[in-house]
């Protein structure tokens, strides 16, 4: 099938992108979006905006997220994006990979990005140049790449550090931005946030999956996980060598699905570095289909959840 959008990004997956699941790993899913937001900025007349010397640029500050069809080592990928709506300084963005030998689609993003001065990431009015490019580039969001178990309104983070320590949020990261994982501006890269989730992850939804499968009728040999759907909200944007801290917890769950939150944090500071929600599922890494989750299964994990816990 073939999808309305400038291609913006062609490429496929590598054997390393794949992580123990046997799939390509959220990280990089949103490397190859950022990589494609480059060429749309491009076609908005910002061919600069990624580039050592740019005066501005685009800040990605929200990724909406659906992980549609698992893409595996060797899959040939291709990407298209068009602009959904733009503000004064902020714009909302659409991108679909897709398996270019079928046409299915491997995730949807809706990207919300601000023009800002390069260097201290001030936002500022786009130029008319830029509005007369982006209205011949419109596209609007396929019901594939709509929000379905998230919500996209406006939200205030409740994020903090004492908050974490209150609700008893689980540590599932700790550590430091390295150089080479920041962009041209010195600002942690966008997929590093999802990918240190990725990281930690088994601390927290280890136990969870091993009660899920416990009380599967058809109890699989090996399980993992998958994420459905992601919002991913960035509130600071950490430089070399500035630490973060990531505590986690499940919010909820229901027959299918587990909804969690994580916040990164500065625990120097206490400072909110983003915040993020994520909608997973435990897999049968042989039979590759989701384990439901039992009656029994939910009340377990429900006496687990954190009461309020939000982004």
């Amino acid at each position: 099938m073939a999808f309305e959008g400038a291609e913006i990004w062609r490429g496929g997956v590598n054997t390393w992108e794949c992580d123990e699941m046997g799939h390509m790993n959220v990280r990089f899913y949103v490397a190859k979006a950022v990589e494609g937001l480059t060429t749309l900025a491009a076609l908005i007349g910002m061919p600069d905006a990624f580039r050592p010397e740019a005066t501005s640029t685009l800040l990605v500050r929200e990724q909406h997220i659906r992980f549609l069809k698992e893409a595996h080592a060797g899959a040939a990928l291709h990407m298209v994006g068009g602009v959904v709506e733009m503000g004064e300084s902020e714009a909302r963005l659409v991108q679909l990979l897709i398996h270019s030998n079928s046409g299915d689609i491997a995730a949807s993003f809706q990207t919300v990005v601000t023009h800002v001065t390069a260097r201290d990431g001030t936002a500022f009015p786009w130029s008319e140049r830029t509005r007369g490019l982006a209205a011949a580039r419109t596209l609007a969001v396929p019901e594939k790449a709509q929000a379905r178990s998230v919500s996209l309104e406006p939200v205030t983070s409740t994020a903090s550090l004492a908050r974490a320590e209150d609700l008893g949020l689980l540590r599932i990261g700790l550590g430091a931005i390295s150089p080479q994982e920041c962009d041209v501006f010195g600002r942690m890269r966008p997929e590093l946030f999802i990918g240190r989730v990725s990281d930690g992850i088994g601390g927290l939804v280890g136990p969870m999956r091993a009660i899920v499968a416990g009380h599967a009728p058809n109890k699989p040999a090996r399980t993992g996980g998958a994420v459905l759907e992601y919002r991913l909200v960035q509130l600071g944007w950490p430089r070399a060598g500035e630490r973060f801290e990531l505590r986690s917890g499940l919010a909820s769950a229901d027959g299918r699905t587990m909804r969690m939150i994580h916040w990164m944090l500065d625990p120097e500071t206490g400072k909110v570095w983003g915040t993020s929600e994520a909608v997973a599922i435990t897999f049968d890494l042989d039979a590759r289909k989701v384990v439901p989750i039992e009656d029994a299964a939910r009340q377990a994990l429900m006496a687990t959840a954190v009461e309020g816990l939000a982004l």
